[in-house]
């Protein structure tokens, strides 16, 4: 998976996957750190969209 267009709740799910019950760490900590990427950028997309509707 890419990443690409997901919504922040999707790519939450996938970063929390990386993370079993009891961790100290992610799985994978580069696909960790490339979803945390992602994560921030679905934010930004979510937040710019949410004004556009309220303009």
């Amino acid at each position: 998976m890419t990443g690409v267009g997901w919504s922040a709740a999707e790519v939450n799910a996938e970063i929390r996957a990386l993370w079993p019950p009891g961790a100290d760490a992610p799985v994978d900590r580069d696909a960790y750190h490339r979803l945390l990427v992602e994560w921030a950028r679905a934010v930004e997309r979510e937040r710019q969209a949410g004004q556009r509707l309220a303009a």
